[in-house]
């Protein structure tokens, strides 16, 4: 491919969103109190909003592997009718507001939704305004990302392992475990990851359905929103943690998804 100068009309608005992109983070660095981020990073609500963040994003992302790369896996091999519809309705959570997320589930799992009073009624559990509620709205927001990533991965690899393996009599469960499995497990690591980190900067959906209870339900996002009003430092402090953490995951997916031509 020849290369050239590029057309003003394209260089020209091309650098004004490159800026637009850029100035706001360079911004947010220049404001960090560096000297004073330490004392900061470790002060008791700043670690406790990371604490509970690193928690709730882990144990999200474990139930979304969970229940995810099977879900990938009837996607992807599956023979089920309206099956893109169904995969439709998975990625639904991508495009779909997170408060909206947030309400879809107090209404559900509320003590007054279709599942919860049930859950309430007879077990005497409330998942609404309590931790498990948090890890519960993230794991809706981050799950697609996982499935996407899984199923793109199961598309792509070579089928005729698997028949070989069945041929051999292998049952289709070993056959996954030992054969599918491993051969798509870049696709699920790099899932893992972005569905992580999408679960730690969830905010719509967590603040609708599990509230901002300090300790129990306030998580990085949120307690950067309370911060802009009584602690900027802090605010600024916890939102250099979540842009470090989104810049290490794209570095570190950076050839799956950000790659191009040179």
């Amino acid at each position: 491919m020849t290369r050239g100068r590029l057309p003003v009309v394209l260089a020209l608005p091309a650098a004004v969103g490159l800026a637009f992109l850029l100035v706001p983070l360079v911004g947010l660095l220049a404001r960090a109190p560096w000297g004073d981020l330490p004392g900061q990073l470790f002060s008791a609500s700043v670690g406790e909003a990371l604490r509970l963040s690193l928690v709730c994003a882990s144990l999200a992302t474990v139930v979304c592997v969970v229940l995810g790369v099977p879900l990938a896996w009837v996607l992807a091999r599956g023979d089920l009718p309206g099956r893109g519809l169904l995969r439709a309705l998975v990625t639904v959570p991508l495009v779909l507001p997170p408060v909206v997320g947030g309400v879809a589930l107090l209404f559900v799992l509320g003590r007054r939704g279709l599942v919860g009073q049930h859950l309430h009624e007879w077990f005497g559990v409330s998942l609404p305004f309590t931790t498990a509620g948090v890890v519960l709205a993230e794991a809706f927001v981050a799950m697609p990302f996982l499935v996407i990533s899984v199923e793109g991965a199961l598309r792509a690899a070579d089928p005729r392992y698997e028949e070989a393996a069945a041929t051999l009599g292998a049952s289709r469960w070993l056959a996954f475990r030992r054969v599918t499995l491993p051969s798509v497990l870049p696709g699920v690591v790099a899932g893992t990851v972005l569905c992580w980190a999408r679960a730690l900067g969830e905010f719509g959906a967590t603040i609708t359905f599990a509230g901002n209870f300090p300790g129990e339900t306030t998580t990085m996002p949120l307690a950067v929103y309370l911060a802009l009003e009584t602690d900027p430092d802090a605010a600024i402090v916890l939102s250099v943690v979540l842009l470090v953490v989104s810049v290490a995951v794209l570095a570190a997916l950076r050839d799956r998804w950000v790659s191009g031509p040179s």
